[in-house]
């Protein structure tokens, strides 16, 4: 399913939207070029969880836990990435299960040692918007696209 967004206030919105439909748990694989808007997709999300703090890409950290009340929520941004068993030392599989929601930025980094996405969320430049493309991978990502198109704006 497709998405053209057109704003960074719209990219929010859209994050709202897939948080409230991911129930609280999954694994979203963030893909696009740099700039394209991973951690703004990113920073909705967390604010349809209730987070009003600073979201920033973690691209040093490589995760960058959110702790609310009822939710936790890990986003993770793989782009220095030395090697992909790096993830096997920082323990990163802990973080991954029914009771989170991981968003995993430049998941092709971490290829090998990264649970199977259960969505694909690819986010394409145009001059004036970003086309956002929803893959449903597992049972619950088609779950989650489902509640996407009955709920679409």
């Amino acid at each position: 399913m497709s998405f053209e967004l057109k704003g960074e206030e719209a990219m929010v919105d859209f994050g709202r939207r897939l948080a409230e439909a991911s129930q609280g748990w999954g694994v979203f694989y963030l893909e696009g070029d740099l700039g394209a808007g991973k951690t703004t997709l990113s920073r909705g999300i967390l604010r349809g969880f209730g987070h009003e703090g600073a979201v920033k890409s973690p691209t040093y950290t490589l995760v960058e836990p959110y702790e609310m009340v009822d939710q936790s929520v890990y986003h993770f941004d793989l782009y220095r990435l030395g090697d992909p068993e790096e993830l096997d030392f920082l323990g990163v599989r802990e973080y991954f299960g029914p009771h989170a929601l991981c968003l995993v930025e430049w998941p092709i980094r971490g290829k090998g040692f990264l649970p199977e996405a259960d969505i694909i969320i690819r986010i394409a430049y145009r001059s004036d918007s970003r086309v956002i493309e929803v893959e449903p991978i597992s049972e619950h990502g088609q779950t989650v696209c489902n509640h996407l198109s009955s709920n679409s704006r």
